[in-house]
């Protein structure tokens, strides 16, 4: 297997981190310039495919044998950094053996082995195609990856590696998740006689009620690999002023959907229960939308990319891992609904540090999913024979 310069890994690692990409608002452009100068230079084919104004997906491609090939699947784009931070959130400083700053472990410092892992590749007509995109908007509403998806199959591609944080774990199975705004409308009226408004308030304690105890039964009822579904009530407004009944009150709830599970079944459901409710025999009109939806999927275990991820895990001297599920959701659900197989491995921690104040990387585990990588794109699944 063709060697990684630890260093070179690094320090694109660092350059991504510094390019910032916050989004919201939606700001990946310096990330995507310092993507396609780099894939340039390395010899890729690249190409730019805008979903909205000043953000555009990067697609880079090496080998021009015939297809299918394999995908790569990663975003440009991180989470603002919010407050907290000890330092510089965009410093991308190496301290302690760690690569630090918004993005580094999500998904950066993974983006930054995959691209050097793809420059070991023999660059030739003779290689089987492998495909890198790198998409905007992951961290939001997924423009980026619903764009890139029409019209993909396994025409194009045999398996997918989607690069994210999961410790070098493989992941076979992800959660999906759905957001819904859910509204309520009464009527207004003086507090000193309530009973001659509708106060929505009222009915959303209801709702809220409604959807804890259905947390609870989805608890009962886990995935072996993701665990159960979840519901999370993430905000609530409402009201005008305290000596006013309330006509008004907007919560958004998070779902997370299990692997097979819809997000229009979902809405379903939540429609069903709400009529169960009689909110409307309290004089209170319904409102529901599914503002975000995000599939989950599961790869099953005998699958060729899940033994070739294994085979370049060893070869790159990582610890052994069984295949596992992800409680995360990410893009990979979508590949994995258009009938292409996905395996999601990446360095760093989704859970102990996406997302989170001093966020960071180990930089020996940057170097061993670059190492990873490369022994997995020298030896490109090939489809099972029939």
């Amino acid at each position: 297997m063709t060697s990684v310069d630890a260093d070179e890994v690094v320090a694109l690692a660092q350059r991504l981190v510094r390019a910032r990409g916050q989004n919201p608002p939606g700001e990946e452009a310096a990330t995507v310039a310092v993507l396609a100068e780099e894939c340039r230079r390395r010899g890729f084919a690249v190409a730019l495919d805008e979903v909205a104004p000043g953000r555009a997906n990067l697609i880079a491609r090496v080998g021009g044998g015939p297809g299918p090939g394999l995908l790569i699947v990663s975003h440009s784009d991180v989470v603002p950094p919010g407050d907290g931070w000890s330092g510089d959130p965009f410093s991308g400083d190496v301290r302690g053996g760690r690569l630090h700053g918004r993005g580094s472990a999500d998904t950066k410092g993974g983006l930054a082995a995959a691209i050097v892992a793809l420059s070991t590749v023999d660059n030739t007509a003779d290689q089987p195609p492998i495909t890198l995109a790198v998409l905007v908007d992951e961290e939001e509403l997924g423009l980026g990856i619903r764009h890139f998806v029409r019209g993909l199959s396994t025409n194009h591609h045999i398996a997918c590696l989607v690069v994210e944080p999961t410790s070098l774990q493989p992941v076979i199975a992800a959660r999906g998740d759905a957001y819904l705004e859910i509204d309520l409308t009464g009527r207004a009226a003086h507090s000193g006689n309530p009973s001659d408004g509708r106060n929505a308030i009222h009915g959303m304690a209801q709702v809220i009620a409604e959807i804890e105890r259905w947390h609870d039964e989805l608890a009962a009822r886990p995935h072996p690999l993701c665990g159960p579904a979840t519901w999370s009530v993430g905000t609530i407004e409402g009201g005008q002023a305290t000596s006013t009944v309330a006509a008004h009150c907007r919560i958004t709830a998070d779902r997370r959907l299990l692997p097979g599970e819809s997000a229009s079944g979902v809405r379903k459901d939540v429609e069903s229960r709400l009529a169960a409710l009689d909110l409307a025999g309290r004089g209170l009109a319904v409102d529901v939308r599914m503002t975000m939806d995000m599939p989950g999927f599961e790869t099953p275990v005998d699958d060729p990319i899940v033994d070739n991820v294994a085979a370049a895990l060893a070869a790159a001297g990582a610890p052994a891992a069984a295949p596992t599920g992800w409680t995360a959701a990410c893009d990979g659900g979508f590949v994995a609904s258009a009938g292409i197989p996905v395996v999601v491995l990446g360095p760093g921690s989704v859970a102990e540090q996406a997302h989170r104040p001093d966020e960071s990387v180990a930089v020996t585990e940057l170097v061993t999913a670059a190492k990873t990588y490369a022994s997995l794109f020298q030896h490109v699944v090939r489809p099972r024979p029939a």
